[in-house]
């Protein structure tokens, strides 16, 4: 049975999924000043040809904004030439993504459909939509991806993402036609949509007039060698991967479907992204999307980036300011023309203690097993002194748990041993056999070493170390000794991954708004990107070749429960699946968490239109700042009065 729009996957996984298309001309689209000169030239056709049949409606008004007019430069600072990647993430053009109330709705595709067993979905595309180079986007594009890359040994060694395989089965792929395509497993696959709309999405597609030049199956042999010899790749696949990169962003020839297309060459000191011709999103008044014309990414020390923000270089700096930065800001922001907002952390810590369950060391894997441990070891500390140094008391004190913008909060998880009870902490320590002390205070490990406690970080964030010296300080009076390690994020995810980190300092779940369409995959052992559980998640990912098989009874729990979620018939006893998980969690405390909601400044320019005063700041889902769909902000000319559209984010600066 074909059914449009509101059946969800499974039958009630997208309840809200809704199609964002607008009949043809049903505004009369404008001419974008910035490419007028290249149509009367006859470089680019009219914007009523760029567009799709039917483009994507900016319904601006829903969300409380404002059209606005075209024009404009915006400039970022960024630490490194890879950051470039960001702006496929702050861009945020999905197939299907997540609106302000994180529903999945189509956004490049013109509808979902799916079958009343979840077991099919039917993707289709907007007729005439193009890539950035003016090259249809159809199905092809989806096929060629599925069928060369995903499926080619020489490409994808070890097959298909996870995200397109139920029980380890691919689907079937059917094409239709050039705007529909079907996929069609032996069981539903909750994961597929959700994956299509991340900040690093499941890219389904690729633009496949561009990459069949370097593929092995398409390319004139001599013309494809000649490729590989000037790239200096290895063989045709090398050179393949290599420019195959559409969330790194940093191909200025590859083509695109974000709303600003990347012009600079890989490796630039300054990055310049100018708008994309043939972007399928326009306003009511029929201006098509981005009213911004470019985005200017200059490369920065870390340290140097909030005095550049201070003295008004940046017209929107979303990433690299801390809270301690935000009085500086404020005070210099009338002189330099911006406004700072706080928006608010959308972890569910802050900053999380990850006891590694799976650690090598079999004193301290049983201690890290034992919940009583774990407990003690959360009542040890004290989140509001965390919170009053850190956050000026503007942050929430509690455990690991979900958001109140999540349907799944419950203020009896959020406090969950999330109390600073030093007595009750003691009297743990001493029920689980660390009742013994040294010279110093300092308890006693079972086989008579001291209690030290190592803790390794990333070392990229200063609120993590500052928060561990708050919490060394407390656990020095329980008699535990913390040691701070900073490592490499590579390298800290190696030891981890090996069993050699004790216990890891991270965010908390990066998802703290779960919906019942949100793979638990944080709350249960099935990934070794998990610093709880690593050689589970192992064992997990891997079929048993790696790592090692769950042996604790809850963590077991939870790993059925993850299992029930992938084959739940609806988003009824998703949600309940959910709900028993977090519950678990809270009464566990398998992640120790410190503070939530979190403020983060974000500095933009003071004539910009359309960007909140308060959201929630997270990776997934959110992308940062692109679910915010920045395509919709716009420069107020310098001449003009004040905007109709900013007096919260005015009334949020002062």
């Amino acid at each position: 049975m074909r059914v449009r729009g509101l059946v969800s996957l499974a039958g009630g996984l997208l309840a809200a999924l809704l199609a964002a298309a607008v009949p043809a001309r049903a505004v009369e689209p404008v001419e974008t000043p910035w490419f007028a000169h290249q149509v009367i030239e006859g470089l680019l056709p009219p914007v009523s040809e760029r567009l799709p049949a039917e483009p994507a409606l900016a319904d601006l008004a829903a969300r409380g904004r404002v059209p606005g007019v075209h024009g404009g430069l915006l400039r970022m600072f960024i630490k490194r030439a890879k950051d470039v990647r960001y702006m496929s993430a702050y861009g945020y053009a999905r197939l299907v993504g997540y609106d302000a109330e994180y529903r999945l709705k189509p956004d490049i595709l013109r509808d979902v459909t799916v079958s009343e067993d979840g077991r099919e979905v039917t993707l289709h595309l907007r007729r005439g939509h193009r890539w950035s180079d003016g090259h249809p986007f159809t199905t092809e594009d989806l096929r060629y991806w599925w069928e060369d890359v995903a499926n080619h040994p020489a490409l994808s060694p070890k097959g298909p993402p996870v995200e397109m395989l139920v029980e380890g089965r691919p689907p079937v792929v059917e094409v239709v036609d050039d705007v529909t395509i079907r996929y069609r497993w032996h069981a539903p696959n909750p994961r597929f949509l959700p994956a299509l709309a991340r900040a690093r999405p499941v890219y389904i597609y690729r633009p496949a007039h561009y990459m069949k030049r370097c593929h092995v199956n398409y390319a004139d042999p001599a013309a494809l060698a000649g490729l590989v010899a000037r790239a200096k790749a290895r063989d045709w696949a090398q050179l393949h991967n290599r420019i195959d990169n559409l969330y790194k962003f940093d191909n200025p020839d590859l083509p695109v479907l974000q709303p600003w297309v990347n012009a600079s060459q890989k490796n630039s000191q300054r990055y310049v992204l100018v708008r994309n011709p043939f972007f399928h999103r326009v306003d009511t008044n029929g201006r098509q999307l981005p009213y911004i014309d470019r985005i200017e990414l200059e490369i920065a020390a870390v340290g140097l980036i909030p005095l550049k923000v201070s003295l008004g270089e940046a017209g929107l700096q979303p990433r690299y300011l801390t809270f301690t930065d935000a009085p500086v800001l404020k005070k210099a922001q009338a002189e330099g023309g911006y406004v700072t907002l706080l928006w608010r952390s959308g972890a569910a810590s802050e900053v999380a203690l990850y006891p590694n369950l799976t650690f090598a060391d079999p004193e301290w894997q049983t201690l890290f097993r034992d919940r009583r441990f774990r407990r003690a070891l959360s009542l040890g500390i004290s989140r509001k002194a965390i919170n009053k140094v850190l956050y000026f008391g503007l942050a929430a004190e509690r455990a690991v748990a979900a958001l109140e913008e999540s349907p799944y909060f419950d203020p009896a998880h959020a406090t969950a041993y999330a109390r600073f009870d030093p007595e009750e902490a003691n009297r743990l320590l001493d029920a689980v056999g660390l009742d013994r002390r040294d010279a110093a205070g300092t308890r006693l490990l079972p086989d008579g070493r001291p209690a030290e406690i190592i803790v390794e970080t990333a070392g990229e964030r200063q609120e993590v170390a500052d928060t561990l010296e708050l919490v060394k300080a407390t656990w020095a009076k329980l008699g535990l000794r913390l040691l701070i390690r900073p490592l490499d994020r590579d390298i800290l995810r190696d030891r981890a991954f090996s069993g050699r980190s004790m216990m890891v300092a991270w965010y908390g779940w990066n998802n703290g708004i779960p919906t019942a369409e949100a793979e638990p995959n944080e709350l249960a052992p099935v990934e070794q990107a998990n610093f709880s559980w690593p050689a589970w998640g192992q064992h997990y990912q891997t079929r048993g070749a790696a790592g090692r098989a769950v042996n604790l009874p809850e963590a077991a729990r939870l790993m059925r429960l993850y299992r029930d979620w992938m084959a739940a018939p609806d988003d009824a006893a998703r949600g309940e699946i959910w709900r028993e998980m977090l519950a678990i969690h809270a009464r566990e405390i398998f992640v120790i968490g410190t503070v939530a909601r979190a403020p983060i400044p974000i500095v933009a320019d003071a004539r910009l239109r359309n960007f909140p005063a308060e959201a929630l700041y997270a990776w997934d889902p959110g992308a940062q700042i692109g679910m915010q769909r920045i395509d919709e902000l716009w420069l107020e000319p310098a001449s003009g009065g004040a905007g109709t559209g900013d007096a919260e984010q005015r009334a949020a600066a002062e």
